[in-house]
């Protein structure tokens, strides 16, 4: 349903967001995002002195990528209040208001208010000059403004358009969506400050522009935490149209950390449940995208993963992120065997991500997968998912997104078959993760690596081969990948500082031996053969390169730019290279020294570490904030798992992404 029958179906003058509520209760809207970019949005804090400040409001318990630092900038919020001991409120901390007016229910118009006596004022010139008589102004004006002559005035309100065809309102509906829809944020600020400020003016400023935002305010449905589920819940229970203007369910923000609540606290409440996520779905039958993780996987019923997959004609993307429990498993076993089954195909579905869903058995992907006729995004990584399943992909899919990392039933000779011989994969590749912990499992050994690498095609942009037995020999066949991969993860490989240099710099020429006496003569002036012409050199394009693990680059193997390019200019465009803590912890107090850092820096999340080139040091090549279409909205280099919605990264889903 479009966003114009969505207004006709509820009243303007009726709207819930046209009554004038508090501050503390105006974040009943169910996407609850904060405009930090926008100059008039409420992100920006007061310092205590008074001063604002730009800073992001940190999101509960969430990972987000820093938009305003160099690459693998990253603000890690958590929540370490105790719930038997809350925190005394900081008076330096409270949230302020947001920068909008909500009019009170005696407001009769800005064309009510008495001019200082002289009647009723007629425009906005009116209430300014009103201002001007008190010397003060409007508060927002830097500078007063001359009062306008009466004829100036008079000119002014001719040209006033009639309400509905300002130039604004005029536009295309899709230009005005695409126009609104920036105001919009995936990444929500904490739970309990004011959200989607400026959407909410937006719709207060006339019916025109009211339609066209609930289409935005509505499409996408980020939730934090229970009790806006609840809120929003209860909303569009009371208009049942706006639920068909939803697009995205997204819980991958949600948490009950900081709420200082038990488990059974959350239990009682009662605001997310089976039932309630049933209800929910059912007033979204137009629903595309669903996001869910492990901290819902108790609220999953059978019932509610059945609707996902057969009462959701339109659901394109499912997320099911760390859901690993064994009640989560049965649920799931259940929901696929319900009724007659699943259906013989799921035509709609294209991505699907069972990330570290590890305690799923093999015959739930041997039964799913197969119905994915047209899958593109696949993520399987530390599953059960058997070679059989694998192979049971039909050939009708085209994936460009698949991980199978840490799948420890599946053997490298016949991942190395599937991928080079199934019509699936073959050819249309552009994220793949075979990433695996060698300390612990190893999928390829060498034969398997010499007979994948010269198999991928032109297509691919990230590789990640981490784990793999690759030494010197493998040179040669990962020389031709460095040309069109931007990520490549090689991490415990066997490689030396010079085989590393390979991929950055031409070979050098062979001398030529002259004048030797096996050298036959020409037999005639007229054939005499030349030297073939040596390859142009194409530059590499790698931007991101992980080396954890491996044995022979030490600190002084890295650092020594005569044997290793790693940190030269000649590098670039490589931006981050990825160690392990053996080498990051020396890095690091090199950083702190500011001593022969070579313009490098290190940043730190979680267990990775990676060495990250200043942009300031390459001061002639153009900047690179690291978004590629293919990273889905993320910007920063060496993801591991695999998005299935285009957003910006947040939540738990940017823990399973950088920093396990």
């Amino acid at each position: 349903m479009s966003s114009t029958t969505a207004s006709s179906a509820i009243p303007i003058n009726k709207s819930p967001f046209l009554r004038h509520v508090p501050a503390a209760s105006r974040d009943a809207s169910p996407t609850i995002h904060t405009r930090t970019s926008s100059p008039h949005s409420s992100s920006n804090c007061s310092s205590p002195d008074g001063s604002r400040s730009n800073s992001r409001r940190p999101s509960i318990g969430s990972i987000k990528e820093d938009i305003d630092g160099i690459a693998q900038s990253f603000v890690d919020t958590h929540i370490d209040q105790s719930p038997k001991e809350p925190s005394k409120p900081n008076p330096f901390e409270m949230q302020h208001p947001p920068e909008f007016c909500c009019p009170c229910g005696g407001f009769l118009g800005w064309k009510q208010i008495r001019l200082g006596g002289r009647g009723l004022s007629r425009s906005y010139s009116d209430l300014r000059a009103l201002g001007n008589m008190h010397g003060r102004g409007w508060a927002w004006e830097s500078t007063p403004t001359a009062t306008p002559a009466p004829k100036t005035l008079q000119v002014m309100e001719e040209q006033k358009p009639v309400p509905g065809t300002s130039a604004l309102e005029k536009l295309p509906p899709e230009v005005l969506d695409q126009i609104i829809s920036l105001l919009a944020l995936d990444v929500p600020p904490n739970g309990y400050t004011p959200r989607n400020v400026d959407l909410v003016s937006c719709l207060l400023a006339s019916r025109t522009l009211h339609a066209a935002t609930l289409g935005v305010l509505y499409r996408n449905m980020t939730f934090p935490h229970s009790i806006i589920f609840s809120k929003a819940l209860n909303h569009v229970s009371q208009y049942p149209a706006l639920g068909t203007l939803v697009r995205r369910l997204d819980f991958s923000h949600f948490t009950s950390v900081g709420l200082g609540r038990t488990k059974q606290m959350n239990s009682e409440i009662q605001n997310l449940t089976s039932r309630t996520l049933l209800q929910c779905l059912d007033l979204m039958p137009n629903l595309k995208e669903c996001l869910l993780q492990e901290h819902v996987e108790g609220d999953l019923s059978a019932d509610v993963v059945n609707k996902l997959f057969t009462g959701l004609p339109n659901l394109c993307a499912v997320d099911f992120c760390g859901c690993s429990s064994q009640s989560f498993s049965a649920v799931f076993r259940e929901a696929l065997t319900m009724g007659s089954g699943l259906p013989l195909s799921l035509p709609n579905l294209r991505r699907v991500s069972l990330h570290e869903c590890s305690s799923l058995p093999a015959a739930v992907f041997e039964n799913l997968i197969p119905r994915l006729i047209n899958l593109t995004h696949l993520d399987v990584t530390h599953t059960q998912i058997s070679e059989a399943a694998l192979f049971s992909i039909p050939e009708t899919a085209r994936i460009t997104h698949l991980s199978i990392s840490r799948c420890t039933r599946l053997s490298g000779p016949k991942v190395v078959e599937f991928l080079t011989t199934h019509p699936a994969v073959c050819d249309s590749l552009v994220v793949l993760n075979l990433l695996t912990d060698p300390t612990r499992f190893r999928l390829f050994d060498e034969d398997d690596v010499s007979a994948l690498l010269p198999k991928f095609p032109s297509t691919l942009r990230s590789l990640n081969l981490g784990g793999a037995k690759v030494n010197s020999t493998h040179v040669r066949a990962l020389l031709p990948l460095t040309k069109h991969l931007e990520e490549l993860g090689l991490s415990s490989a066997d490689l030396t500082g010079q085989d590393v240099n390979t991929f950055f710099a031409p070979p050098a020429p062979k001398k030529s031996e002259e004048g030797s006496a096996e050298s036959p003569a020409p037999e005639s002036p007229t054939v005499a053969s030349s030297p073939p012409a040596p390859e142009p050199w194409i530059p590499s394009t790698l931007c991101y390169l992980d080396l954890n693990k491996a044995p022979q680059l030490s600190l002084g193997t890295v650092f020594n730019t005569n044997a290793c390019l790693l940190l030269s200019p000649q590098s670039y465009p490589l931006q981050v290279i990825e160690f392990s803590d053996k080498l990051i912890a020396p890095l690091r107090e090199r950083t702190r020294n500011a001593r022969g850092s070579l313009g490098w820096t290190v940043r730190e999340l979680g267990r990775r570490g990676w060495y990250v080139r200043d942009p300031a040091s390459m001061p002639s090549q153009l900047s690179d904030d690291g978004s590629r279409s293919w990273k889905m909205g993320a910007r920063w280099w060496g993801m591991r798992k695999i998005p299935v919605a285009i957003g910006d990264v947040g939540g738990i889903y940017g823990h399973y992404m950088f920093k396990k």
